[in-house]
């Protein structure tokens, strides 16, 4: 076992504490528990570390170390879509303070996110249990804590996939000293080498990724479809679109397109610059909900939990004549109620402040018709299944993108037919980050 790192307080560490032991922000009312399931957490108080972990080292706030952890199976590789067992073995030297809650992510290489996997274990989730089961505050000190998270390998995970670990309370994270991740207070000690995902990643199957700043404190957007704000030239662009059945350039297509985000606080900020010929409106000014797809829109599909499997999903349409299609899914494709609809919890409504340009006249084929701008500000608090919304800086939610014509169109991330345009497991990778512009 790998002997404990020597006290390393930093000064940022030594406030964290002060800040602390404040306890200002509570723990989630503490969970009613069966004799049956306070033995579950019984079972993972133990007073020695297990002789048979891998040795690992990072203290968290002076107060807690990692010190290994196990894998089941342990294996040199592991298969995408397969299942795993982590079991994180943490030495309490003193329990956190009240609201402290521990956090594993599934990144790639870069720290990115490819799932969120803070509630996947018996001492933060229980079936029938409100509040978290045994929270750090809850920890014994003097005494080892096997923390048991269940993980499923993404289908298009990378090749070099890790797991990064920590401890959060709202929008803080606990210092870690011991080997971290690219600054953000979280220790990535453990691999996860996944095979047959480099093949993926060769054939053009791996979904995109991106990384998307935030806007600088006291700067705004004008919701207002010229895009001629500063911040829009820094903002992370996601495209140029593709064909969604192949992932390749489709220029002979009807349309084209690419999409820019940028977030704050509050909202979430997209834009669609659109290529089309054929400007096409034809719907009533005041309609509700109308099936924007059959014509010209743009669409955003929105998985906030990042995981890609089609539970609690959203869907948002934007037409030129600046009208809005919104629903919420609770899986994929449902609820449906036939051919003509409704098409998921339509009466979900996104909130959104949207703006549309036209470089062109909609339903008229006597100019050239270059296409359209659209500019989307969305309200966080709309996501009302989201695990955490707003995001934290470091957050991965699962997005795609499109520009469409009579059904069809264009992508950010491809389908390559694995279903329909609501396929999660195909929407690309997006991180929220603390960079912030202009």
């Amino acid at each position: 076992m790998t002997p404990p790192l020597p006290c390393l307080l930093t000064v940022a560490a030594a406030l964290w504490c002060a800040a602390a032991m404040t306890g200002c922000i509570g723990d989630p009312p503490e969970a009613e528990l069966s004799a049956s399931q306070r033995k579950i957490i019984e079972r993972r108080v133990v007073a020695q570390a297990p002789s048979d972990m891998v040795g690992a080292s990072a203290r968290f706030a002076d107060r807690l170390e990692l010190v290994g952890y196990r894998l089941s199976p342990a294996t040199p590789t592991y298969k995408p879509g397969s299942k795993v067992e982590l079991t994180l073995v943490w030495k309490v030297d003193a329990p956190l303070a009240s609201g402290w809650l521990a956090f594993t992510h599934l990144v790639d290489e870069r720290g990115r996110m490819l799932a969120n996997l803070d509630s996947h274990g018996p001492l933060r989730a229980m079936r029938g249990v409100t509040g978290v089961p045994f929270p750090p505050s809850k920890w014994t000190a003097g005494k080892h804590i096997l923390d048991s998270v269940n993980i499923t390998i993404p289908v298009d995970a990378p090749p070099r996939t890790a797991i990064a670990v920590g401890f959060y309370r709202g929008r803080q994270r606990a210092p870690v000293v011991g080997k971290s991740l690219d600054g953000e207070q979280r220790a990535a000690l453990i691999k996860l080498p996944v095979r047959g995902a480099q093949a993926a990643a060769q054939k053009g199957t791996a979904v995109p990724s991106i990384d998307v700043p935030r806007l600088a404190s006291g700067v705004t957007i004008t919701i207002d479809g010229l895009l001629d704000e500063p911040a829009w030239s820094a903002a992370t662009v996601a495209g140029p679109f593709v064909s969604p059945a192949t992932g390749k350039p489709a220029p002979r297509g009807p349309v084209q397109g690419s999409a820019k985000l940028l977030y704050d606080d509050t909202n979430l900020y997209v834009a669609f610059e659109v290529e089309d010929h054929k400007l096409r409106g034809g719907f009533a000014v005041d309609a509700t909900d109308p099936h924007l797809w059959t014509r010209d829109t743009v669409e955003i599909m929105v998985d906030p939990d990042g995981d890609g499997d089609n539970r609690d999903y959203y869907e948002i349409q934007i037409s030129p004549q600046n009208l809005v299609f919104d629903s919420q899914f609770d899986r994929y494709n449902q609820p449906r109620g036939g051919p003509n609809g409704p098409f998921g919890h339509q009466q979900w409504s996104a909130k959104l402040d949207s703006a549309v340009t036209l470089r062109g006249s909609l339903d008229d084929d006597s100019d050239d018709d270059q296409g359209y701008c659209v500019e989307a500000q969305i309200p966080w608090t709309s996501f009302h299944k989201a695990r955490r919304s707003p995001p934290r800086a470091g957050d991965s939610w699962r997005l795609n993108f499109y520009a469409m014509v009579n059904n069809g169109g264009v992508a950010w991330s491809p389908i390559l037919g694995k279903g329909n345009f609501h396929r999660a497991s195909r929407f690309g990778r997006v991180r929220w980050t603390a960079r912030s512009v202009p």
